[in-house]
């Protein structure tokens, strides 16, 4: 097997940090442990979770022997998911620091928010790139809605097609849906258990990791307001974006 050329670039003073986000049950944690596999015998790895007050998920990656127990570390947030990864990184800033300190050369530290809602975007404080994650059992519609997340990660994972015809869902158009509500960004569907879908998501994150270590890759601000879905009283409506400050509408709740 060839060297692997991320390797035998020059390490920056401090390992990429990916965050990865999403609604409840979507599959974050699964999705790291597919990385971890794909890739823990290539670069040294490091997991910190968020849950509000357990260290389930955790506890679920070192059951899962995908890394050495020690190198997966939990953040009880104590508040909504979303404080912890944007309004007030400090435990996690904390976490990932002491983490690289501790097995350190790491290649990458990758944070896992709690489970949250179409809003949850890390800030570029915290990590370098993220990951939004959604499961087509959570409707074929969904990515179309848009929102931070969606429109502006550096990828969309559409999670877990191996159970779309269980769930009635068209995976192809919604990766279409996803794609116009990203203008052109990232999207992969993926399933653990097909290794086509594993081998994109694996070069997806070499890919960010050779460019963070050329010093080029930018992170990314996903911003509150990223491209988002209108409904109309037809059952259609349009994907719209705004620059801030030009907000003349109002939101509906729901």
């Amino acid at each position: 097997m060839p060297e692997n050329p991320i390797l035998e670039s020059t390490a920056l003073p401090r390992p990429l940090r990916l965050g990865v986000a999403g609604p409840v049950g979507v599959g974050k944690s699964s999705l790291i442990a597919t990385v971890c596999r794909a890739l823990a015998d290539e670069l040294a790895i490091g997991v910190i979770t968020n849950d509000i007050y357990t260290d389930e998920d955790a506890r679920f990656l070192r059951s899962a022997g995908v890394l050495e127990p020690d190198r997966i570390r939990a953040v009880e947030t104590g508040a909504c998911p979303h404080t912890a990864i944007r309004d007030d990184v400090t435990a996690n800033l904390l976490a990932a620091e002491d983490l690289a300190a501790d097995f350190a050369p790491l290649d990458l530290v990758i944070i896992e928010s709690g489970g949250d809602n179409l809003t949850a975007t890390f800030s570029p404080a915290l990590v370098d790139a993220q990951i939004f994650v959604l499961d087509v059992a959570g409707g074929g519609d969904v990515a179309r809605k848009g929102g931070p997340g969606i429109g502006r990660a550096d990828l969309l994972v559409v999670n877990k097609t191996d159970l779309a015809p269980h769930v009635g869902v068209d995976v192809e158009q919604m990766v279409a849906d996803a794609a116009d509500a990203r203008e052109g960004r990232a999207v992969i569907a993926l399933s653990r258990s097909d290794e086509t879908s594993v081998a994109a998501l694996r070069a997806w994150l070499l890919g960010v990791l050779a460019a963070y270590r050329d010093g080029v890759h930018v992170a990314q601000d996903p911003g509150p307001m990223a491209p988002h879905f209108h409904a109309d009283d037809d059952g259609g409506g349009i994907l719209h974006s705004h620059a801030d400050g030009d907000h003349t509408h109002a939101h509906s709740h729901g």
